[in-house]
Formats: C-alpha cells, sequence, structure tokens
C-alpha cells in the first residue's frame, strides 16, 4: 500500500520518530495540569530525550542492504555470515580494535581480536544495524566518533581509520 521509497524512509527513520512521539507525549500530558501529570510529563520527555540520543547514534547503522552476507549479535559474539567462505565470529571481550575501511568503494568493519585474528564486516550488510547495541559494551568506545566516522565513510576514497582500540592493550600492538 505505501510506495517503496516512503516505506524505506519511514524504516530508516521509525527510531529517532518514535523518540519524537515519546517525548510529544510527555509535553503534552505535563500540560494536563496539577503537579502528578507535570511528574509524569516530564518523566516522559526525560525516556523520549534519552531514547532519541540513542536513536541519533544509531542512525549512520540503518543503511539500505547493498552487500552479500549477514550479521549476527548472539551472546556477546559478531557472527557474520557470506556466500564467498570470508564469513566468521569474534567475541566481543576478545576484541582489541575496530578499524572503519572504504575498500573499492565500500565501507567495511575489520575487527581484530587479541590473538591476531580478523573479521571484514561490511556496513551494509544484513543485519549490520545490531553492530551499534554491540559495540556500545566495549569499554571506553565513544559512540558519537563512531557514528560520524560511519557517516563520513561514503564520501571518502579508500581509507583506513581506526575507531576503538581496547584500553588495556594500546600498547601491546
Amino acid at each position: 500500500m505505501i510506495r517503496p521509497e516512503p516505506r524505506s524512509l519511514l524504516r530508516r527513520w521509525s527510531e529517532p520518530l518514535l523518540a519524537v512521539a515519546t517525548a510529544a507525549a510527555g509535553l503534552w500530558l505535563a500540560l494536563r495540569g496539577g503537579w502528578f501529570l507535570a511528574l509524569l510529563g516530564g518523566l516522559a520527555m526525560l525516556v523520549g530525550a534519552a531514547l532519541l540520543l540513542g536513536a541519533w547514534q544509531r542512525l549512520p547503522f540503518r543503511r539500505a542492504i547493498g552487500a552479500a552476507g549477514v550479521v549476527e549479535v548472539v551472546e556477546g559474539a559478531i557472527r557474520f555470515y557470506a556466500p564467498t567462505g570470508l564469513g566468521g565470529e569474534i567475541a566481543l571481550r576478545d576484541l582489541s580494535e575496530i578499524r572503519l575501511l572504504r575498500l573499492r568503494g565500500h565501507g567495511h568493519w575489520r575487527l581484530r581480536s587479541a590473538d591476531g585474528q580478523a573479521l571484514l564486516v561490511p556496513v551494509d550488510a544484513a543485519g549490520a544495524e545490531a553492530l551499534a547495541d554491540a559495540f556500545t559494551a566495549l569499554p571506553g568506545i565513544d559512540m558519537g566518533a563512531v557514528s560520524g566516522a560511519l557517516a563520513r565513510v561514503a564520501g571518502q576514497a579508500d581509507a583506513v581509520r581506526t575507531v576503538w582500540r581496547r584500553p588495556d592493550r594500546v600498547g601491546l600492538t
């Protein structure tokens, strides 16, 4: 019933729109009168603002599927299933470095473990938006910087950018 272009636009912006709707409902409730409703409305506005902040940081991770393969984040492990045999799995606790690469016009995450193994995951693979939530569990990560680097990777030539290193292992590389 809805054309594909507006449907994809709504799908991409659904999380920020839901956060704004939550904050707007909180404002409406706060303006109904009385201290109790004002308190509930204020809490709902705070929840909406927190949801909006998280949605804004995850927005660059939400892309149209443009690469072969599927990404899963299950039980603290990132799994990438690729049709060409380049897939694999790496546990979040073993991650030591995350790099954002642009190779032959496509963005990739290069996830490196402490023992030197690497996993190359396209940024526009199916399920790659789940990496945003997985990355937030890493110690010392700046999700604003990661999201900014991901948003800028589309306009660059082939490049490499380190977006995170495990703090206790920085001197080991």
